[in-house]
């Protein structure tokens, strides 16, 4: 039976559900009438179930695929318009004491360097970030009780915090690691984190247990409640997600909305984001192992019909993506992007020697934090480093109400500028600052709200004087 207000995995994940829908999908697929009144509902802004969603999914009509994508680009830009918020993964540890099959750090793997940072190397890789522009990481480690506790978690969480190198400090730690205890994940809150992420992989419990064969995350109801526990740990701003290609791509994509539904109807907040990565080669793991992965024509769908279905959530995709792609889904529904990431354990400071390979998996997107800038810039896209709903507040059903009412762009437009104009001045080369004033001054004229835009103007001034940190 599908509950989606049940704490229990398989009662919020219904395998039985899965399977039903995706034959009313088939079965819909040339339903015109059917899927122009979901496309109309979905126009409301108010989102769609995972069933009608399946349905848009499942299209094959052009004419009506081309209106669900440029629906899509509406959506996109009445709740984030053409911001496109930064960050960067800081990989702390890859010991892991599990066993799946798709990623490197599994604990078989002899050919992989194993690395953990210390407090000090910490602090150098974040002066490095900082130093590039960054004002927003994801940390990520792998699964081992005694190289990764819990404990050296939080102490690196205060480390990087506490780090302030010229102008730089990063104002939100967001943080990747296993599914934990309620605890541990009150210790998370305490610690002053962001958002929790954790990816399903999938959500097929055959599969699930098939590719994680050993270790703690071979538990696939631990693992598929986890954001439960740390909802009630007190975090309300969770990140979800499935690696796209390890299984059939219809059904994960039906149980990712069916866990945000869960989430909004027990806890009556949704995932803050929602991450579409796709499985890529990495160290000992190949593609040929993994019949189910997508396209890039199914990946832009599988964006625009999420983007439609869940309006008010963000939207993340990393340099697993290649600069084509990437480019491709920017419309249709991202809104945060990572930009000069490194995915080996340390990295920043000092290059990693090629025969110490600590990498999780290859990067498409090898391009500088600069360079990306530069070229959001030039689609029209607002680089955004702001952090300030964190800051302030704004979290869980505080920021879900004032996305879902549309006055959270009173806020995030001017913070997204003003966090431009820091980058500009105090990193970016001269061709990207000079793309970027022109950018800012042709947006400030956009600001709807006269007070607002007055503050915006003179806090924009006030950077230009030295100082920072400035926020609605």
């Amino acid at each position: 039976m599908y509950r989606p207000e049940s704490t229990i995995a398989e009662e919020f994940i219904s395998h039985t559900e899965i399977h039903e829908t995706l034959d009313y999908a088939r079965e819909n697929k040339n339903n015109r009438p059917l899927i122009e009144a979901i496309i109309e509902e979905a126009r409301k802004c108010n989102g769609l179930s995972h069933r009608q969603a399946a349905v848009l999914l499942e299209c094959d009509e052009p004419d009506l695929i081309e209106r669900i994508y440029q629906l899509a680009r509406e959506i996109k830009q009445r709740f984030y318009g053409n911001r496109i918020v930064m960050f960067a993964p800081l990989y702390l540890s890859n010991y892991c004491v599990n066993g799946c099959v798709y990623c490197p750090y599994h604990f078989k793997n002899k050919t992989i360097a194993r690395k953990k940072l210390s407090q000090e190397e910490i602090k150098q890789e974040v002066i490095a970030l900082q130093d590039m522009g960054h004002k927003r990481l994801a940390l990520e480690a792998g699964e081992d009780p005694s190289n990764n506790p819990i404990e050296y978690i939080l102490e690196s969480i205060k480390t990087i915090y506490g780090i302030h190198h010229k102008n730089g400090a990063i104002r939100r730690v967001n943080v990747n690691i296993a599914a934990t205890t309620v605890e541990n994940y009150k210790k998370l809150k305490d610690a002053g984190i962001g958002t929790y992420i954790l990816f399903q992989e999938t959500y097929h419990k055959q599969n699930y247990e098939a590719l994680h064969p050993t270790g703690p995350k071979s538990n696939y109801a631990y693992h598929t409640e986890a954001m439960d526990r740390a909802m009630q740990a007190g975090i309300d701003d969770v990140g979800i997600g499935v690696l796209f290609g390890l299984n059939t791509y219809k059904y994960d994509f039906v149980g990712l909305l069916m866990h945000a539904e869960h989430l909004e109807a027990t806890y009556g907040v949704g995932p803050h984001t929602i991450s579409v990565p796709r499985i890529c080669p990495a160290d000992d793991v190949s593609l040929d192992s993994f019949p189910d992965s997508i396209s890039d024509e199914i990946f832009c769908k599988i964006v625009a019909v999420i983007r439609i279905s869940v309006p008010y959530t963000g939207m993340i995709i990393s340099t697993r993506e290649s600069v084509a792609s990437r480019a491709k889904v920017l419309d249709l529904g991202v809104s945060q992007i990572s930009g000069g990431s490194k995915t080996s354990v340390g990295g920043y400071a000092t290059p990693e020697p090629a025969e110490e390979n600590s990498t999780q998996f290859d990067i498409s997107d090898t391009r500088t934090l600069d360079d990306i800038v530069a070229w959001l810039l030039n689609m029209g896209h607002i680089p955004s480093f702001c952090t300030a709903c964190y800051r302030e507040g704004r979290t869980g059903d505080r920021f879900m109400s004032l996305v879902k009412s549309g006055q959270i762009a009173n806020c995030c437009a001017p913070n997204a500028l003003m966090t431009l104009k820091e980058y500009l001045i105090d990193y970016a080369s001269k061709d990207t600052y000079e793309k970027g004033v022109r950018l800012i001054k042709e947006e400030i004229e956009k600001i709807p709200n006269p007070k607002v835009k007055e503050v915006a103007m003179r806090n924009l001034c006030e950077i230009e004087k030295g100082k920072r940190d400035f926020r609605f």
